[in-house]
């Protein structure tokens, strides 16, 4: 689909110089002499790198649609994480570095969506909490005030993560996990 290229907003996927770029930052610029631009700051989805690009409104630019699917996590092989599609039972396998740190807080059966553009994965999105157990955590200081005050603890996956004090060893938590933060107590 084509957009003008002050129609850019931030998030949006476009195909500029033959990569795909996600814009990240866009600043619509009305200078006192000559026409209008976005300055638009992107990010290539493959590589990683960044640029700096001006789109005047006459200009168009291609807009893409990524796809995205439903996929659940079965299992690790070496250095390969196994999902499967759950419409069509095809499998894939993802590198753990393609999921990065995020890749602890899989578990067998989680439901994940994939974005993919022409059948190529380019990102994948987790469930925003997953409920871990904790295995690792100091006993509770007698005084020590609930208000502020957050202590260390290892979870089942072995990342670890702040939690207040009245939380102990055994108990399972709910933890966010794009920010690998304590959000409650699971119930």
């Amino acid at each position: 689909m084509k957009i003008n290229g002050n129609e850019i907003r931030p998030g949006n996927v476009i195909m500029h110089q033959d990569k795909l770029w996600v814009a990240v930052k866009v600043d619509h610029v009305k200078p006192g002499k000559g026409g209008a631009y976005a300055q638009v700051e992107l990010k290539a989805i493959v590589e990683g790198t960044k640029l700096n690009e001006r789109f005047r409104s006459a200009e168009t630019v291609e807009r893409v649609t990524l796809e995205q699917r439903d996929f659940q996590y079965l299992y690790q092989q070496g250095d390969a994480l196994v999902f499967m599609n759950t419409d069509t039972y095809d499998q894939i396998e993802l590198d753990v570095d393609f999921v990065g740190d995020r890749a602890a807080f899989l578990q067998d059966g989680m439901m994940v969506t994939v974005e993919m553009y022409e059948e190529k994965p380019l990102g994948i999105q987790l469930p925003a909490q997953v409920t871990l157990e904790v295995t690792e955590t100091e006993p509770v200081v007698k005084g020590q005030t609930a208000a502020n005050s957050f202590k260390p603890a290892i979870l089942e996956n072995g990342v670890k993560t702040m939690v207040p004090p009245f939380v102990s060893t055994g108990q399972k938590i709910v933890v966010d996990t794009s920010e690998v933060t304590y959000i409650r107590r699971a119930d």
